[in-house]
C-alpha cells in the first residue's frame, strides 16, 4: 500500500466547513483562498507521498541510534529533511516578518496531517520546532527573536520542549532543574530532562532547547518555574555557531512505536553549567510553555487523524485484495474478497467515519484559531478564541483515542496477517499508542475540559456550541432526506445528553469533585464524538446540496453514506456515555483502595 493524501476530502472540509472564503477575508490572509489551499495541498501531497512516506517502514526497522553522545537518524531522514526545509514546509504558517509564508492554520493543518500520515516519526521533529517558534513569538525578547526565529521558522535549526524530569512527569510542580543568574543576563542551567523528542539528532547544525527550570529563591510549585532558551551550540554575534554548550544526550529510549524519532535523555550542566537565556519574566515559565503545549496538543490531535487515515487506507486496500470465504448472501459463487463481508464493511466504515469526523473537527478548529488571531473585531476574536480553546482538548483527546480504535481495527481487518510485522498494519497501531499519552494524557485533556473549559464559565461556551448544533438539526429537518432525518435524530439525542453532562459538571464540580472527575474522560469522549458528529452532519447537508447540482456525484454520495454511518454507529454511543457519567460515578470509587 502506498499512502495517497486525501486531498479531496481535506479541500471539502477547508472550503465548506472551515469556510476558507471567510478566512481569506481576515487581515493578512487575503491571498489565502481556495485556489491557494488547493495548490499548496497538491504540492504537499506530492512531497509527502514521494519523499517522506517511503521512509516510514525503514524508520521502524532501522530506528535512530545513540553512540558516545551522538544520535544518528534513520538512513534517508537527513536528506528528506533537507528537502522538507528547501520546500519551505516548516515556514508555512509562521509570520512573514521572520521569513515565514504566513499561511493560515486552516491550510497548514492539512499539510501537517499529510506529513504525519506519511511518517509519524519524521513529522515529530517539525512539530516540536513549531511549538518552540510559537513560544518565542509570544514571549521571547526582541534579542532572542533576532537570534533564533528565522532559523527555526526556516527549519535550518530545530526546537525542543524540555519539561519532564525523572521525578516530574505530568506534575510540573516537581521540576527540580535549576538556573543560576550570572550577572550578565545569562543563566547557567543544571539538571536532567527525559522524554525529549529529537533532543539530539544529525539532521541540522543546531538544536534550540526550551527548558523549564527554577531560579534561586523561586516559589515552590508551578508558580516558581521559569523558561530558558538553551542552544546546543552557542551563537556568535554574526549568527555563526560558536562553542558547544554544556548540554549532552546521555541516552535515547527504546520504544513501542515511533522508533525512528529519537527520544532523548538530556543532561544539563555536567561541565560547569549550560548557558541559557531567560524567556520573558522569571517564574512565568509554565505560562509560556503552555503556548507550546497548546500548539503541540492540537498538532498531536492531527497526528491521531493522520495515522488513522493511513491505517484505513492500508486496511481498505487489503480488504479489496484478500480472498476468504463465500459471502453470506450468496452474491458471489465461491470465495470472495473480504470487503464483501458485512463485518469487514462495518470495520472499514467505522475507520473511515471516525477519521473523516475528526478531520472535519480539526479543520473547523483551525479556522477558529485563524479568526481568533487575525479578525479585526475584538469581539469576534474573543468568541473564536473561546471556541478554539474548547475544541483543543477534543481535537487532542478524542482524535488520539479514536486513532487507537482505528489502528486496532486495521489490524483486525488484516486478521492473523495483521499480527505479523511484515504486513505493516501493526506499526500504525504501535505508533498511535503514544498519542494519547504525550503532550498531556487523555485524562489531563479531560481535566482541562472539565475545569477550565466547562466549570469555570458555568458552561457558557459549551451551551453556545450546543446552540449551534441545534441550528444544524433544524437544517437537517428541513432537508427531508432519509439520511438527514436519521442524522437529526441522533444529533439531537447526543446534544441533549451533552447538555445533561454540562449541567452535571457545573452543578457538582465543587460539591462532588471526585464524582465529576470520575467521568471526565467519558465527558471528553462524548463531547468529541458530538462535535465530530456535528461536522459530519454539516458535511451531509453540504454534500446533498452539491449532489443536486451535479458536482462529483461519487464523492458526495460517499460523504452522505459515511455521515449516515457516523450517525447510526458512532453518535449513537453518546446517550450511554451520558448515563455512565451522570449516574455511574459512585461505582468508580466504590472499591476500597486496599482491594486493588
Amino acid at each position: 500500500m502506498t499512502y495517497r493524501a486525501p486531498v479531496k476530502d481535506m479541500l471539502f472540509d477547508i472550503e465548506h466547513l472551515a469556510r476558507i472564503d471567510q478566512v481569506a477575508q481576515l487581515p493578512g490572509f487575503e491571498e489565502a483562498g481556495l485556489d491557494t489551499a488547493q495548490a499548496v495541498l497538491e504540492e504537499c501531497a506530492k512531497f509527502n507521498e514521494g519523499v517522506v512516506a517511503p521512509l516510514n517502514v525503514d524508520g521502524d526497522k532501522n530506528p535512530s541510534s545513540w553512540k558516545d553522545g551522538q544520535v544518528t537518524t534513520t538512513p534517508g531522514f537527513k536528506e528528506a529533511y533537507r528537502q522538507y526545509i528547501e520546500g519551505g514546509w516548516q515556514a508555512l504558517q509562521h509570520p512573514a516578518e521572520y521569513d515565514g509564508q504566513a499561511l493560515p492554520k486552516t491550510i497548514a493543518a492539512a499539510c501537517i496531517e499529510m506529513l504525519n500520515s506519511a511518517n509519524l516519526s519524521f513529522a515529530l521533529c517539525p512539530l516540536l520546532t513549531d511549538g518552540a517558534t510559537e513560544a518565542l513569538l509570544t514571549a521571547g525578547s526582541d534579542a532572542l527573536k533576532d537570534v533564533y526565529l528565522r532559523k527555526l521558522v526556516s527549519g535550518e535549526w530545530t526546537g525542543t520542549m524540555n519539561l519532564t524530569e525523572p521525578q516530574a512527569g505530568s506534575d510540573l510542580a516537581m521540576v527540580r532543574s535549576r538556573a543560576e543568574p550570572q550577572g550578565d543576563g545569562t543563566y547557567k542551567v543544571f539538571g536532567t530532562k527525559i522524554f525529549i523528542t529529537y533532543g539530539e539528532h544529525d539532521m541540522v547544525d543546531n538544536i534550540v532547547h526550551l527548558v523549564l527550570a527554577r531560579v534561586p529563591g523561586a516559589p515552590e510549585g508551578v508558580k516558581g518555574i521559569s523558561l530558558f532558551v538553551v542552544p546546543k551550540f552557542m551563537v556568535n554575534q554574526d549568527g555563526s555557531l560558536g562553542a558547544r554548550n554544556d548540554v549532552h544526550c546521555v541516552s535515547i529510549e527504546h520504544k513501542l512505536g515511533i522508533k525512528a524519532s529519537p527520544t532523548a535523555v538530556l543532561q544539563y550542566g555536567d561541565n560547569g553549567g549550560a548557558i541559557g537565556y531567560l524567556v520573558g519574566q522569571e517564574n512565568r515559565g509554565l505560562e509560556y510553555m503552555f503556548i507550546m503545549m497548546n500548539a503541540a496538543r492540537y498538532a498531536v490531535g492531527v497526528q491521531g487523524i493522520a495515522v488513522a487515515e493511513t491505517a484505513y487506507q492500508k486496511a481498505a486496500a487489503y480488504a479489496k485484495d484478500r480472498v476468504q470465504s463465500r459471502p453470506v448472501d450468496g452474491s458471489v459463487n465461491g470465495s470472495a474478497t473480504i470487503v464483501h463481508h458485512p463485518d469487514v464493511r462495518r470495520m472499514l466504515m467505522t475507520m473511515r467515519a471516525l477519521t473523516e469526523g475528526c478531520r472535519a473537527m480539526a479543520s473547523v478548529a483551525a479556522a477558529a484559531y485563524d479568526a481568533a488571531h487575525h479578525a479585526a473585531d475584538a469581539a469576534v476574536r474573543q468568541q473564536n478564541q473561546a471556541f478554539y480553546e474548547f475544541l483543543v482538548p477534543l481535537v487532542k483527546g478524542y482524535s488520539t483515542e479514536m486513532s487507537l480504535e482505528v489502528t486496532s481495527l486495521g489490524v483486525q481487518v488484516h486478521g492473523g496477517m495483521g499480527f505479523i510485522e511484515e504486513t505493516g498494519a501493526a506499526q500504525y497501531y504501535r505508533d498511535a499508542r503514544i498519542l494519547t499519552i504525550y503532550e498531556g494524557t487523555t485524562a489531563i485533556q479531560a481535566n482541562d475540559l472539565v475545569g477550565r473549559k466547562t466549570a469555570r464559565d458555568g458552561g457558557q461556551v459549551a451551551q453556545a456550541v450546543a446552540g449551534q448544533i441545534e441550528k444544524t438539526e433544524g437544517e437537517l429537518a428541513r432537508s427531508g432526506s432519509a439520511e438527514a432525518r436519521a442524522m437529526a435524530k441522533r444529533l439531537a439525542a447526543a446534544r441533549k445528553a451533552f447538555l445533561d453532562v454540562v449541567a452535571y459538571v457545573v452543578k457538582e464540580g465543587k460539591a462532588a469533585p471526585n464524582a465529576v472527575f470520575a467521568g471526565s474522560v467519558p465527558y471528553l469522549m462524548l463531547a468529541g464524538n458530538l462535535v465530530a458528529g456535528w461536522q459530519m452532519a454539516r458535511s451531509l447537508l453540504i454534500a446533498e446540496g452539491l449532489l443536486q447540482k451535479g458536482q462529483d456525484a461519487a464523492f458526495m454520495r460517499a460523504k452522505i453514506a459515511t455521515a449516515r454511518f457516523y450517525a447510526d454507529h458512532i453518535l449513537s454511543r453518546v446517550p450511554g456515555q451520558r448515563d455512565a457519567i451522570v449516574e455511574g460515578a459512585d461505582s468508580v470509587t466504590a472499591l476500597p483502595l486496599e482491594a486493588f
